[in-house]
């Protein structure tokens, strides 16, 4: 099996799926090219759903993401995020059917993964978290006992990912159906390196279904890796409303069953007023920084004017423009992470 590094470099973990994964690795290979992207499977939405249901294969969607990220070669790595306008393929990015393709002609996801990564040309190893064909699940368990009549269920990752949650996340449960194993290489690319950043990402539908899976906790406490939590610029309607950053980062550790922590990132610029009332507009707000519990926390916050430039739309991918507006300045951030690293 395949080492997930294998020069005398820094050596970068990246937790996380989706855009927030995508932006990061995007930045951190200007700095080294020992990366190990671990990306979540617990996506049923969209292109990634039907090929699910259709086809019996492994969700490819964020795996794409992070491909795409680490490649250098913009024609492929357009060709990868085209997505098809109508047809039979409407809805589909390239990337999706070939990845599906590969693993039925393989009959292995990760040789399928590793194969699209040398069409790419990628710089590091992109590893799922788990070769299991999971579903995501969150429920509300009021007394305790298990009860079905006394508990609020939620299935699949889209539905949680569209619903505005009746009750505090943060008292409810996150799991997988059937429980998932660990992808041995996740763990020895969580053991084995030297930073392991858990990006920016939806809490309960891009970091949490990885951050659950039995083991993955365990050995994030383990790793003598400096762990980094880039916090979300901002909330999500319905589901974080007035979520601090220390509420991100404790939420972020409940899931993986305990503290782990040792830096927070955080952005503390706020963009201009038209910039807000665009985001207002969609319903998010700023993550604001509540400074007496971070100064209070285990770990060691770290701030900046993060702020990115405002996402634009890229014709390679007719979805990109939908998405949200403000970004992270992972160029910057990446810059801060290498410098922990190297302490």
């Amino acid at each position: 099996m395949k080492e997930p590094f294998e020069r005398h470099e820094i050596k970068v973990a990246v937790i996380g799926g989706g855009t927030g994964s995508f932006t990061m690795l995007s930045a951190l290979k200007r700095h080294t090219s020992q990366i190990a992207a671990i990306v979540s499977m617990a996506d049923d939405g969209g292109s990634t759903g039907v090929l699910r249901d259709e086809l019996g294969a492994l969700p490819p969607g964020d795996v794409r993401q992070c491909l795409v990220a680490l490649s250098d070669s913009p024609k492929v790595r357009d060709m990868f995020q085209y997505r098809f306008d109508s047809g039979t393929f409407g809805g589909h990015s390239l990337g999706n059917v070939l990845l599906s393709g590969l693993e039925k002609m393989t009959g292995d996801f990760n040789e399928a993964v590793e194969t699209a990564g040398e069409i790419l040309g990628i710089k590091g190893m992109v590893i799922p978290a788990t070769l299991d064909d999971v579903r995501l699940k969150m429920s509300w368990d009021f007394d305790g006992d298990g009860e079905a009549d006394k508990s609020i269920v939620l299935h699949g990752e889209r539905v949680i990912d569209t619903e505005h949650f009746m009750y505090d996340p943060r008292k409810a449960t996150l799991s997988l159906t059937p429980a998932a194993t660990l992808n041995p290489m996740a763990i020895k690319a969580i053991e084995q390196a030297d930073v392991v950043v858990i990006a920016p990402g939806d809490i309960y539908t891009s970091l949490g279904p990885l951050l659950i899976i039995d083991g993955v906790g365990d050995a994030l406490r383990r790793t003598k890796a400096k762990k980094i939590y880039v916090s979300n610029l901002v909330s999500k309607q319905g589901q974080t409303d007035g979520f601090t950053v220390s509420d991100h980062a404790s939420e972020i550790e409940r899931l993986a069953g305990g503290d782990f922590l040792d830096y927070v990132v955080y952005n503390d610029a706020t963009p201009p007023p038209e910039i807000l009332e665009r985001y207002d507009a969609e319903g998010g707000k700023l993550s604001q920084p509540d400074e007496v519990a971070l100064d209070a926390a285990h770990y060691t916050a770290v701030s900046g004017n993060f702020l990115g430039a405002i996402a634009k739309a890229n014709k390679a991918d007719s979805l990109i423009g939908k998405r949200s507006l403000i970004r992270h300045d992972t160029s910057s951030i990446a810059k801060v992470i290498m410098k922990i690293a190297a302490q």
